[in-house]
């Protein structure tokens, strides 16, 4: 392999230069740069002093110009993501490509020539914008590519061409003098110390002291240590473990966010024009692709291996990705190790969520097993099957005829699954799961943040996103960094967000027109059914509606769910935010509130509208001339649990079969095309770059959040209606983890490793949705379950039910001489007026949400107060690991051994006396930093160490010296 620059300068490429091609002057502090006050010897810069003579001239001997022609037979490629050297690593692969000039718009070839004369003769309005656009970009990709070789990047280029395009692959790799530059820019964490590998799985924990055999443990081979660490320093690197391995000292997912990082601050045109990084680059169409590579193939080697041999790669297939793993802890570790934090944390949540699913599922298994058992003592049921022709009541419509509430007798069976007592203490149980599962989290969450290093991390200042350079207006100082940058007024963008809340708002009321006309519709059909004259369907009539009701509404929401992210990405890009932080925040806010209103409005209006309204003959209320609906002869909690069964289990199912079909439908064409690009070398088995180019791009983790939030919010808002709804969540959530897994080792391509400490924002969301899931299963208790009006019978006339039937329901006015004397369900009198008992009732009922908020707040903050965040264990094992890196980092070896207890001489050569400048400080002596007690003048500067009390067991007599050196 060629390399440019292979003589004395190599070894000092360590950081990014801020260049412009053109060769105008810089500025110390440009945009893009990595000046931003930081020291930069002088040897780094000397590159930037080579003119474009030099560049042109060296240009032939760059690797990256050098073509792979399709004839010419190229030397086989070293096992593994190298060179053709063998032996530089590929880090990152940059992919483009260029249609034949012959091909691009079909003209001939005297065209093609008269074209090529009109831009070679400098006269762009003769050549098509396509053309200009074309070469642009190439010149952008020339300058890009000119400014890594400058950051000290290495660089090689392949090629896959035919007669119509040509694919470029641009493979990019950082030697050991820049990643040891960009470790401590970035505050990479380096080992200190091994330690045992601890065990993270509660249930293995109790599993193993109760002797008890755990069948989802599982030996996974090559688990990464564990390590005491703290951050990278060059200075200090002998005191790290491997710093002696340079192959290896860097684990690939280092290696990919440091050439990630070069990448997204190179300048590859005007600085004031904010023409910086790869992301922009790819926004701009520049290159089709910017990937690390996978480790190697996902599928094991058909000849036998011993596992340790197998790739990271397809250690996560045979022990994650594959279904047989169904029942299998998650070697999360390993996820870490290949993805990154941001991913494993994803993965960890979504497995700690699954594992607490299974006591909820278990428990409203039962619920709801007790109530199919104790479905015959239902003495209201009872009483409506026994009751013939004695309660006679009122059409449901204006041309409908009365019928008899013995007609109802299966759905007061069936509607007493969803409302008995045992549902009551099941949305009790689950207010209480809720909080309890998100404070557990929080410890699971700061174990892992620790474990991965990740503790400690902040988000650094976020350079501008490659669509807010692009679309700023100005360019403005950073106060945090001192340099230039796109600037856009805080009051326009406040002006933008304020616009595009109306659109927010216009969208969320055609939710409600959708929601209306779902209304209508079962109107509708309960009236067709009605009108059928069939006893089945006039007595199956609210089931038949709300069930095609329920079906339409999911169509409905599942189109008005793509339409609306579309729209609201937009609007979010139109806002112009800064940064991909505050753009991701933002984007969240709107699809989470959208989606919220999307789904869970018709649950909303079944659990807490619907009934409400009716109103009473000779005076019933009317939407658009219809009347307005009645809960079915079940109840509204069978309607509800209806409705929670059909979205949520429907939504879940689309969701896995688009992300099982989808992914491999996009391969398979990426796939079609570069065969044809290929040719007759198609049958030759793809390179790496090849192979990972035709997977599909990994969209990051918005969507597989957002469907586990919704799931969260059907599985504790209405659980009251439907305590199954946990175990088709975990039903779920198994397939879930399988399917994502498979999708991130198997079809998409690797993304770049980010770092991250907890799930972000989506954590306040399902602490919101805990606190909501309190109140909304009050209120669905107290207003929408007989169980308050059952208790308030029991109380003041019969404990064992008789005659509450005939209590619930109330005669037609006397006015109604259309059907006299039918019964409707109601607590009104003779002249349709509310009477005691609806007072009394709204009394307990009110009383009972106020009781069951108060105490089930109380509980939860009581349990908030008694689990702590951080376990005990943790917060020892931080301690431990903050005094090993002072030890490790500490400028004065003498204290370190003294503090050490080795005696402030330990064995080995005599030491020099103290340089000028040294204090020599006694025993137990306290030290305030106050220049008049403390402190030696240098250079007219005022020494203010930060010191303690000291402590030792060497003599009364003997001195500890600590050099003080000038801040």
């Amino acid at each position: 392999m060629l390399r440019k620059g292979s003589g004395p300068l190599a070894g000092d490429r360590e950081v990014l230069l801020d260049l412009d091609y053109g060769g105008e002057a810089q500025a110390a502090a440009g945009y893009g740069s990595l000046h931003n006050g930081a020291f930069i010897p002088s040897r780094y810069l000397s590159a930037a002093a080579r003119g474009k003579e030099a560049d042109d001239e060296d240009a032939d001997n760059d690797p990256i110009y050098i073509h792979c022609d399709a004839k010419t037979t190229q030397p086989p490629s070293a096992v593994g993501n190298y060179f053709r050297d063998g032996r530089t690593k590929i880090d990152f692969v940059l992919a483009w490509e260029v249609r034949s000039r012959r091909k691009r718009r079909g003209r001939g070839a005297g065209q093609a020539a008269v074209a090529e004369e009109a831009e070679a003769a400098g006269e762009p309005e003769r050549a098509s914008r396509s053309e200009r656009r074309k070469a642009q970009l190439e010149q952008w990709r020339e300058k890009f590519v000119q400014n890594l070789r400058n950051a000290g990047l290495l660089l090689e280029k392949e090629e896959t061409a035919n007669e119509k395009k040509t694919i470029h692959f641009l493979k990019v790799s950082a030697p050991w003098d820049v990643l040891v530059y960009y470790a401590e820019e970035l505050c990479l964490r380096a080992p200190l110390q091994a330690q045992q590998n601890l065990e993270f799985n509660a249930s293995a924990r109790v599993l193993k002291r109760l002797c008890i055999p755990n069948l989802m443990a599982e030996s996974v081979p090559n688990r990464p240590l564990d390590y005491y660490t703290c951050a990278f320093r060059k200075s200090k690197m002998a005191r790290f473990l491997g710093c002696d391995n340079r192959e290896t000292y860097f684990t690939n997912t280092q290696r990919h966010r440091i050439v990630y990082e070069i990448l997204a601050r190179t300048l590859y045109g005007k600085r004031k024009r904010a023409e910086v990084g790869l992301a922009r680059l790819l926004n701009e169409g520049a290159y089709a692709a910017a990937f690390p590579l996978h480790e190697g193939p996902f599928q094991p080697p058909k000849y036998e291996v011993r596992p340790e041999e197998l790739n990271q790669r397809q250690v996560l297939f045979l022990y994650w990705a594959r279904w047989s793993k169904l029942y299998k802890y998650q070697p999360l570790d390993h996820i870490r190790e290949y993805f990154g934090e941001k991913i494993a944390i994803y993965f960890a949540w979504l497995g700690f969520y699954t594992a607490w699913l299974l006591p909820a599922a278990m428990v409203g298994t039962i619920v709801f097993v007790s109530g199919v058992m104790s479905m015959g003592s239902n003495m209201p049921a009872k009483e409506i099957c026994n009751s013939g022709s004695s309660y006679l009541m009122c059409p449901l419509c204006d041309t409908c005829q009365p019928w008899n509430m013995s007609d109802i007798c299966p759905m007061a069976k069936v509607g007493y699954l969803f409302d008995h007592p045992g549902t009551v203490f099941f949305s009790v149980f689950m207010s209480f799961w809720a909080v309890t599962f998100l404070e557990y989290w929080k410890r699971k969450m700061a174990a892992l943040a620790h474990h991965w290093d990740c503790m400690d991390f902040h988000e650094e200042e976020e350079r501008p996103r490659p669509e807010f350079a692009a679309m700023a207006p100005a360019m403005e100082h950073n106060p945090v960094t001192g340099v230039k940058e796109p600037y856009f007024s805080e009051k326009d963008r406040l002006t933008r967000m304020f616009t595009g809340s109306m659109v927010i708002i216009v969208m969320l009321c055609v939710v409600i027109i959708f929601l209306v006309t779902v209304i209508m519709y079962r109107g509708i059909i309960s009236v067709m059914m009605f009108h059928t004259g069939s006893p089945v369907l006039r007595t199956q009539a609210g089931n038949i509606a709300n069930i095609s009701s329920c079906l339409v509404n999911l169509g409905l929401i599942l189109l008005m769910g793509q339409v609306y992210t579309a729209l609201a990405e937009q609007l979010t890009k139109w806002e112009m935010h800064r940064t991909q932080t505050q753009y991701e925040d933002a984007f969240t806010f709107k699809v989470f509130v959208f989606q919220f209103v999307n789904f869970y409005s018709s649950p909303f209006y079944v659990a807490f509208f619907k009934g409400r309204f009716v109103g009473y003959p000779t005076n019933y209320g009317t939407l658009f001339g219809m009347r307005n609906e009645d809960c079915g002869p079940g109840g509204c909690l069978i309607e509800l649990a209806e409705q929670l069964f059909i979205i949520m289990v429907g939504k879940q199912l689309i969701s896995n079969v688009q992300e099982f079909v989808i992914p491999k439908v996009t391969a398979w064409r990426q796939r079609r095309a570069l065969d044809k690009v290929r040719g007759s070398r198609a049958s030759r088995e793809p390179r790496r770059w090849e192979e990972d180019y035709l997977l599909v791009e990994c969209g990051g983790l918005f969507d597989e959040y957002l469907e586990m939030v919704l799931q969260f919010g059907f599985i504790t808002i209405f659980v009251a209606a439907f305590p199954l709804a946990p175990l088709f969540a975990l039903l779920n959530n198994w397939a879930e983890i399988r399917l994502d897994a498979h999708k991130f080792v198997c079809e998409f391509r690797r993304p770049v490793a980010e770092r991250a400490q907890n799930i972000g924002v989506w954590f306040n969301i399902l602490e919101a949705m805990s606190h909501l899931s309190v109140i909304a299963n009050a209120f669905l208790i107290a207003f929408t379950s007989d169980f308050l009006p059952r208790l308030l019978y029991q109380y003041k006339f019969d404990n064992d039910l008789n005659g509450y039937v005939n209590f619930t329901l109330a005669y037609a006015p006397l006015n109604y001489t259309d059907h006299p004397m039918c019964r409707y369900k109601a607590f009104r009198d003779n002249n349709g007026n509310y009477t005691l008992v609806y007072w009394e009732l709204l009394a307990v009922r009110l009383g009972f949400i106020i009781a069951f908020e108060h105490v089930v707040f109380f509980v939860l903050r009581s349990i908030d107060w008694m689990v702590p965040d951080v376990p005990e264990s943790l917060e020892l094992k931080i301690k431990r690991e903050r005094y090993l890196a002072k030890q490790a980092l500490a400028e004065n070896q003498e204290a370190l051994l003294v503090s050490r207890g080795q005696g402030p001489h330990p064995p080995g050569p005599p030491r020099a006396p103290p340089a000028q400048g040294t204090v020599l400080l006694p025993r137990y002596r306290s030290f305030s930093p106050r220049p008049a007690h403390l402190g030696v003048a240098h250079s007219g500067k005022a020494l203010l160490p930060r010191l303690g009390l000291f402590r030792t067991q060497a003599g009364p007599s003997e001195r500890m010296s600590v050099l003080l050196s000038p801040s």
